[in-house]
C-alpha cells in the first residue's frame, strides 16, 4: 500500500464513516478541517481527500468499523509507515496481532508478522511491543534477523 491507494481507498469510503457516526456535511467537514463544498466534492468521487485529511480520518475515526474493515486494527501505524515508509522505534504497545496479522516467522521473543489487509510488515516482541513496521519486506526480513541475532 502506498499514500496513493491510501487516499483513494479513505476517500471512497469518507460518506460511510460519516454516517456511520450520524454526523452531518456540515459537522463532519468542521471535524476535518475542510469546506463543506469540499466534502460534497470527495463524497460525490468527483476529487480525492489531500493527505492531510486522509491523516486525520484515520486518527479521528480509527475506531470506526468501516475505517476497521479497511486498514484493520492498525491504522494509525499503516498511516505512519506510508508517511515514513518504515518504523524503526522499538517499543510501541500493540494488541499482539490476534486479528488482522498473520505471523510469518517466529523465533526467541520476536514475531514477524504481516497484516492481511495492507500487507505491511511489523515485528513485535513477546510482550506485543512493535519495533519495525514496513512496506518492504526485503527491509523487514534484514531488521528481523538483525533482532534475532542478538538473542
Amino acid at each position: 500500500m502506498d499514500r496513493e491507494v491510501l487516499i483513494e481507498q479513505v476517500s471512497k469510503r469518507i460518506k460511510l464513516i460519516r454516517v456511520e457516526f450520524g454526523y452531518t456535511q456540515n459537522r463532519m467537514a468542521a471535524i476535518l478541517g475542510v469546506s463543506k463544498k469540499t466534502l460534497v466534492q470527495i463524497e460525490k468521487e468527483r476529487t480525492q481527500a489531500n493527505w492531510t485529511t486522509v491523516v486525520a480520518v484515520c486518527a479521528l475515526f480509527k475506531e470506526s468499523d468501516i475505517m476497521r474493515s479497511m486498514l484493520g486494527d492498525a491504522p494509525l501505524e499503516i498511516i505512519e509507515t506510508v508517511a515514513h515508509e518504515q518504523i524503526d522505534l522499538p517499543k510501541r504497545k500493540t494488541i499482539g496481532g490476534k486479528m488482522w496479522w498473520t505471523t510469518a516467522e517466529e523465533k526467541g521473543q520476536y514475531k514477524l508478522q504481516q497484516n492481511v489487509i495492507s500487507q505491511h510488515f511489523r515485528i513485535i516482541d513477546e510482550h506485543g511491543y512493535r519495533w519495525y513496521s514496513s512496506f518492504n519486506k526485503e527491509e523487514a526480513l534484514f531488521r528481523y534477523s538483525q533482532l534475532t541475532t542478538k538473542d
